[in-house]
């Protein structure tokens, strides 16, 4: 009768670490993910404050390096630019056998027209999947 108490405890207290790490794992997945939406708007501010209105895809993709993002599209015409690019946050992923560091990645839209009196106005949108190249 001990052994079966015994077992049901372990598994008991086995099932709780799993919930928990589980639950601590979606918990940094989520803060990774909430880093990259913050890496697009000071991507998407930095695009804007470039001189001379709308920059070239080399600056483009300068600036994208600097924000851990990697540029995956740009088109360009008179009056807006509109980018795509893959961000990425570390977390760590936590199991029973230990630490890993993995990296979750969000793609977004950055499109910035020229408003009326020169300005860029930028918008930023994030997207279901990456797969513009």
């Amino acid at each position: 009768m001990v052994p079966v108490f015994a077992v049901l405890i372990a598994a008991s207290v086995l099932m709780v670490m799993h919930y928990r790490q589980e639950r601590a794992n979606e918990r940094n997945l989520a803060e990774a993910l909430d880093r990259t939406a913050a890496l697009a708007r000071s991507y998407a501010r930095d695009v804007a404050a470039a001189p001379n209105g709308l920059p070239g895809q080399e600056a483009v993709r300068d600036v994208a390096e600097r924000h851990d993002g990697r540029l995956l599209s740009y088109a360009r015409s008179d009056y807006s630019l509109t980018t795509t690019v893959r961000f990425f946050g570390e977390y760590e992923d936590t199991s029973m056998f230990g630490v890993s560091h993995s990296r979750a990645y969000q793609c977004y839209s950055i499109v910035l027209r020229k408003g009326a009196e020169g300005a860029p106005q930028v918008r930023t949108s994030p997207l279901e999947k990456c797969n513009v190249i």
